[in-house]
């Protein structure tokens, strides 16, 4: 029989892996992305003022 300390820290070990799989996935699929188009971005911005100088 399964005593409630166990079901606790289950349920704890679960939500906590729920968590940081979603994290990962907003991470890598948001975040990111967001972050290599705005350096991106900003290079070519930087590249066209020097040109123009």
């Amino acid at each position: 029989m399964v005593e409630f300390d166990q079901y606790l820290g289950f349920i704890a070990f679960l939500s906590i892996l729920t968590m940081g799989f979603w994290l990962m996935i907003f991470l890598l699929l948001f975040v990111i992305p967001y972050w290599i188009t705005g350096s991106f971005l900003q290079r070519i911005k930087d590249r066209s003022k020097k040109r123009k100088k």
